[in-house]
């Protein structure tokens, strides 16, 4: 089976695009863009640069993948855009490239959903199983891990990282790393309300881990007590043996301190001034 690219699609011929491929009209692939099987480009979708796709990714109206950083000292070197497979990229959907520092790459692992119009500025690394919703902005620079969602509306500043399965509510201003498992808000500053327990049933953690989670939620959180403190408690509760649930949390608040204005992958910045 031949690629089926519509005759007003413009398509280099460096191009290295699958045979199932489907590129709709008005449609722009450039010369150093590799498209992997099952993939569906539906019109006016442009992916440019060192971009690489998966398998059976599906891009609506609109979406730009590739297109030069927004960073003032991006000089042209031939950055990346590498994308797994299964995402969903929705309407006006923007992936830059990356920028000329850290690995030179922005990452989109596996069965992601970007609705319209979300931006994820270069360097970030999106992992599995992420939902952006409409209008999210990324700065560059940003992680966000496995099952996270951030809600409509909401900028996350350059650095910060969204741990696994946290939940942050719509128009929200994320300028500090997001813990995993937690939900917030904040127009202001974000604040962290509960744990994201809907989201944690639904992906099927077990139910002792949550437990633990919402009592170390409230240590941290509610009674401000140290990181350091809070796992040596649990630590001589449990004889040493945490889930794996509360491994992450509290190696990410440990890497948050590290860090700089709570933002843990700001030593990156600071290491390389």
């Amino acid at each position: 089976m031949t690629a089926q690219i519509h005759p007003l699609a413009s398509v280099d011929p460096r191009a290295v695009i699958a045979d199932d491929v489907q590129i709709g009209p008005f449609c722009v692939i450039g010369p150093d863009v590799q498209i992997g099987p099952g993939c569906v480009l539906d019109n006016h979708v442009t992916v440019t640069g060192h971009s690489t796709l998966g398998s059976y990714n599906r891009m609506f109206p609109y979406v730009a993948i590739g297109c030069e950083p927004q960073d003032v000292g991006y000089s042209g070197a031939p950055t990346r855009v590498e994308i797994g497979d299964r995402n969903v990229f929705r309407e006006g959907v923007t992936i830059h490239r990356g920028a000329e520092k850290e690995d030179h790459v922005t990452r989109i692992d596996h069965r992601n959903t970007f609705m319209s119009n979300a931006h994820v500025g270069h360097n970030c690394h999106v992992y599995n199983d992420v939902l952006l919703v409409n209008g999210v902005l990324l700065g560059g620079h940003v992680h966000v891990y496995d099952g996270a969602i951030v809600s409509g509306n909401t900028v996350v500043h350059h650095f910060s990282s969204v741990g696994t399965l946290a939940f942050i509510s719509g128009s929200s201003r994320v300028t500090v790393d997001m813990p995993p498992y937690m939900l917030a808000a904040g127009s202001d500053n974000l604040e962290i309300h509960m744990v994201n327990l809907v989201g944690m049933k639904r992906r099927g953690i077990p139910d002792r881990s949550i437990q633990l989670l919402k009592r170390a939620h409230r240590l941290l959180f509610r009674n401000y007590k140290p990181v350091e403190l809070v796992k040596q408690l649990f630590e001589a509760e449990l004889g040493g043996e945490l889930p794996v649930e509360l491994h992450n949390l509290f190696d990410f608040i440990l890497a948050q301190n590290r860090g700089a204005n709570g933002r843990g992958r700001e030593a990156i910045r600071r290491k390389a001034a």
